[in-house]
């Protein structure tokens, strides 16, 4: 029997990247999936984000696995958008029992993005993971069948990176607080057999790393990328990477993990 035959997935930030192989992996494993992408820009991140049609390619390939998927577009920052889009899928899927709040941006760039660039960064980063927890958790509560939530931080989230830069310190200080996010949600939802944990990755191959500016910025810092190497001989993780680390999380293999901070990070942090 597949690890998750018969839940269904929340899942935000969608559209690409690690979202994206969030959403196929589980498919792969029996799950329906829920998803949603904000399918627009955010004019302090300086790199494209995802489209409607690359959100139309998840759904796409997760059919191709003969799984069910609800898309829908909806901005993380807007609560009452994000529930709308919640409920509809549930609704349609029948439930919910695993969430992953994975939405984030990066508005790290050679110009410093100022104050827009810190309230962006947090505002997708700490609020949008608390209001994916907010409109998910009731009806997980509801439900009576226990469940998991899987809250994306960083390496960044368990150690110091950045500092004068506004897009990477407002990074860095979401991160950190989804882990007290985490801390603090794990233990509420502890009674009703629901788990909380926090993934912590390294640098992965997605749109968000992989870009035109983050080229340009190592074109003109090229020992930038060497600076806190990771110990493993390997630059950047792949995005199922971090999809196995979040199917053994919310899978019953580890039904009795919860609270934990899960670096995936090719022993960045031993560095």
């Amino acid at each position: 029997m597949s690890r998750l035959e018969g839940k269904i997935a929340f899942i935000t930030g969608a559209g690409r990247g690690q979202g994206r192989a969030h959403a196929i992996r589980f498919a792969e494993e029996g799950a329906d999936i829920i998803a949603v992408d904000i399918c627009e820009q955010i004019a302090t991140v300086p790199y494209p984000l995802a489209t409607a049609d690359e959100l139309a390619q998840t759904a796409k390939e997760v059919e191709g696995l003969g799984r069910r998927i609800v898309t829908a577009k909806a901005d993380v920052r807007d609560r009452d958008g994000l529930r709308a889009a919640f409920d509809d899928g549930v609704r349609k899927l029948g439930g919910v029992d695993i969430v992953v709040a994975n939405a984030g941006i990066a508005p790290v760039g050679l110009q410093d993005g100022g104050p827009d660039a810190w309230r962006d960064v947090i505002d997708v980063n700490l609020t949008g993971v608390w209001n994916t927890i907010q409109v998910s958790y009731p009806t997980l509560v509801e439900q009576g069948r226990g469940g998991s939530i899987v809250l994306t931080s960083s390496v960044a989230g368990l150690s110091g990176l950045g500092g004068g830069n506004a897009g990477g310190d407002g990074y860095t200080a979401a991160k950190h607080g989804i882990v007290g996010l985490m801390r603090s949600y794990a233990k509420f939802l502890a009674p009703h057999s629901i788990r909380v944990n926090s993934v912590h990755p390294t640098g992965v191959n997605t749109p968000m790393i992989v870009n035109d500016t983050m080229a340009e910025i190592l074109s003109q810092h090229p020992d930038a990328i060497n600076a806190q190497p990771n110990a493993l001989p390997v630059q950047l993780t792949e995005p199922v990477d971090i999809s196995n680390a979040i199917l053994w999380l919310v899978s019953d293999e580890a039904r009795y993990v919860t609270g934990v901070t899960l670096p995936v990070d090719a022993g960045y942090l031993l560095k």
